[in-house]
């Protein structure tokens, strides 16, 4: 039996099609995995190796890839975490992050030397993604309303819900903001076929409803901020009507928000009142706001200490901790929250050089011919470029492989074609 199929199995690689199925089982097990399965995330990069050596043209397609700037950019982060070991002192913490940050390289490998996804396959990854977001989305807010009063007492003292499926708060509502780009951008394809354009941006607005239903401070902040780089890319490509209608949007937006539900003026009278005992000085210790504010004066005064290098990238928390034993701000052990800024953490853990890698890897593709033209591209890096001022993003394993994935997935990928077909639509 097993012999019959092999000659099966051996004309799918010759024609490319094994490598690219590969691909794609990568791709839906990555986003399942990120919506509710953490084994599937950890196997994922590991189907898209097997995409990678299941390529017939792997050897001509090598020398294209060593050309790929979106591939060299994370490889010198990755880098970067072995040079690390020249100063680091938590060795432990060194080499559990030098394997968890692994999909740094493989990923762009599988985007980048894989047979690549067809533009059909890329919209279904797109609208499960999406569609699959908002049925998670659906049922945290079922979950809400079980707990209706309970759930606005606790939005009422500045704490959030997570998802059904365990995704905490500050990762889910990024997730929902970027499925609500992802599924407005999906239904505008003029090559969907209707119903999934109708599910695309049904599961968008499912995605916008919850986020302001369940008032998620982080999400919401990044959403508006991209909906504002919308509006500006609008007027400067003078599409005025447009551009004004998003503006009036912004505005009214929150306005309607604030006026219509309880969770979001519950989250604003928290947070105003949270902000509040930071700049009074009072007792902080059960103040989300206030705290990270605290972790962000500390993270700086360890960044004027090594200033280069950083501290190295694995103790950060020990640096940390030396800091807030010299000012703890009133805070007590538990309470002393770390960096919460992503731009901050890779100033603390790298210093100057730390931080221009990852502002490399994060704003460089923005440089190259065709990317910022991409709707997609530049949705996703503004969204998490914005998130990451609120939190160290990539130091959780599920919003480290949301990133790295989106990356691959958006950037690598169009990149190669890009190189492929100078002529092809970035999008």
């Amino acid at each position: 039996m097993m012999n019959r199929h092999l000659p099966w199995i051996f004309r799918l690689y010759g024609r490319g099609q094994l490598s690219q199925y590969l691909l794609l089982l990568a791709c839906v097990a990555g986003v399942a995995g990120l919506l509710a399965s953490r084994a599937l995330v950890a196997i994922s990069p590991l189907v898209g190796i097997a995409a990678v050596l299941a390529n017939p043209a792997l050897r001509q397609e090598w020398g294209r890839y060593r050309r790929l700037r979106t591939a060299w950019f994370p490889a010198l982060l990755y880098l970067f975490w072995w040079v690390s070991a020249l100063y680091t002192s938590d060795w432990p913490v060194w080499r559990h992050e030098v394997y968890r940050q692994l999909p740094l390289l493989a990923l762009p490998l599988a985007f980048g030397l894989s047979v690549p996804l067809s533009g059909r396959q890329r919209y279904g990854v797109g609208l499960l993604f999406v569609a699959g977001t908002a049925l998670v989305a659906l049922g945290t807010l079922r979950e809400y309303f079980r707990q209706y009063t309970h759930a606005n007492e606790l939005f009422a003292l500045g704490q959030n819900l997570p998802s059904i499926t365990g995704i905490f708060h500050i990762h889910f509502s990024v997730m929902l903001a970027l499925a609500a780009c992802f599924g407005w951008l999906l239904g505008q394809e003029p090559g969907a076929a209707g119903w999934q354009r109708v599910l695309a941006v049904g599961s968008a607005a499912v995605c916008v409803l919850v986020l302001h239903m369940l008032a998620y401070r982080t999400g919401l902040f990044v959403f508006y901020a991209t909906l504002l780089l919308r509006a500006g890319v609008l007027v400067a490509r003078r599409r005025w009507l447009l551009g004004a209608g998003l503006l009036v949007l912004l505005v009214l937006g929150p306005l309607v928000a604030y006026h219509t539900l309880l969770p979001v003026r519950n989250r604003v009278a928290a947070s105003l009142y949270d902000l509040e005992q930071f700049t009074l000085r009072h007792d902080i210790n059960d103040y989300s706001l206030s705290k990270r504010l605290a972790a962000w004066h500390t993270a700086l005064a360890v960044s004027r200490q090594h200033p280069w290098v950083g501290a190295a990238p694995a103790d950060v928390r020990q640096a940390m901790q030396a800091q807030y034993a010299r000012q703890s701000f009133g805070l007590r052990p538990v309470n002393q929250v770390m960096v919460h800024n992503q731009y901050l953490h890779q100033l603390v853990g790298g210093g100057i050089v730390g931080l221009a890698l990852w502002l490399l890897m994060l704003f460089g593709p923005m440089v190259q011919p065709g990317q910022w033209q991409n709707a997609y591209v530049y949705h996703f890096l503004t969204l998490h470029a914005v998130a990451m001022l609120t939190d160290s993003l990539l130091e959780l394993q599920i919003s480290f492989n949301l990133f790295v994935f989106c990356y691959g997935f958006l950037l690598v990928a169009a990149e190669r074609r890009q190189q492929m077909d100078p002529m092809a639509d970035s999008a």
